[in-house]
């Protein structure tokens, strides 16, 4: 007899997710994680529900559907990290994604007085906001009590795991680069500054040339960011924090003076387009989850009951 029926590899959003689901529906489920959540690309993520830098796009708009309705159910409880709060996606027309758009209740287009100066176009919606630190804690709480087991443990090979589960869940993320080994996944380097809060109560974010968002939470914004493919520098850069900051103060003066609290960067998982499939590969049974991208939190319910499907 095994010790478990799915050893899931990978500790963040993705693994901690699709774990979860295994176990609240009977499974005996182990989690190795190379690094706990709060060591993870995920604790680092701004996570504004929002399909941002992930294909293919005729999936990504059903799995971010998902996961939006299980943040909506999860909003309001402290404990969870979950905020529903409003804001602008500028440059973004309505029909953008249509079936995430018509998944947004109250979504419309912004007005001029809605917009920062040199803006002429943005979507107004409400959506979830996660603090992602406290998110990870309820997810790894909630993985306990559906009786699921976290283990700190790397893994050179699905063998190792295959020993222990009759299937692997691969959630590794950048990882799956050697571990599959899968060459198409790359990093795409994130860089944020955490600032005092001076009274938002509304994220604005744009996706363009010059990736730039401010996300409040009580007490702090969010400010970025980057996207600096192929780099794997983990090292805040100081100039880079200063055209961060600069440019969020051009939609909003108040951040200019804000007092820095942090300096944050985070490596998003990248491939051409999301791996949700299985295969046998060292014995085992194995089921890809993995290259969510930027947009690993707004499909990460999605992304994990397709997984468990293959299952």
């Amino acid at each position: 007899m095994t010790d478990a029926d799915v050893v899931v590899l990978g500790g963040g959003v993705a693994g901690l997710t699709t774990a979860i689901v295994l176990a609240e529906r009977g499974a005996r489920v182990r989690v190795w994680a190379k690094e706990l959540a709060a060591w993870t690309t995920s604790a680092v993520a701004g996570a504004l529900i929002w399909p941002y830098h992930i294909e293919p796009a005729e999936l990504v708009g059903a799995w971010a559907v998902r996961s939006l309705r299980e943040y909506e159910g999860l909003a309001g409880n402290s404990s969870t990290g979950v905020r529903l709060v409003t804001g602008v996606q500028a440059d973004t027309p309505l029909d953008f994604m249509p079936v995430w758009t018509a998944a947004l209740d109250g979504a419309r287009e912004a007005t001029a007085a809605e917009l920062p100066a040199g803006f002429t176009q943005g979507l107004r919606a409400t959506v979830p906001l996660l603090d992602m630190r406290v998110h990870l804690d309820y997810l790894t709480r909630r993985l306990a009590a559906a009786g699921g087991v976290l283990e700190e443990r790397a893994v050179a090979r699905f063998g190792a795991a295959a020993r222990v589960a009759p299937v692997v869940v691969n959630c590794t993320g950048l990882g799956a680069r050697t571990l599959v080994p899968d060459l198409s996944v790359r990093p795409v380097r994130g860089q944020i500054v955490v600032v005092e809060n001076p009274g938002l109560t509304e994220w604005f974010a744009v996706a363009g040339a010059e990736l730039t968002y401010l996300l409040p939470r009580p007490g702090y914004v969010i400010l970025g960011g980057t996207a600096q493919p192929g780099s794997w520098n983990l090292i805040p850069d100081p100039a880079t924090a200063r055209e961060i900051v600069a440019r969020c103060a051009r939609i909003q003066p108040a951040l200019a003076d804000a007092r820095i609290l942090e300096h944050r960067v985070g490596l998003r998982p990248s491939r051409p387009t999301v791996r949700v499939e299985r295969e046998q590969l060292d014995g085992a049974l194995v089921v890809h989850n993995y290259g969510h991208g930027g947009a690993g939190v707004t499909v990460a319910w999605g992304c994990a009951e397709a997984a468990a499907a293959l299952i």
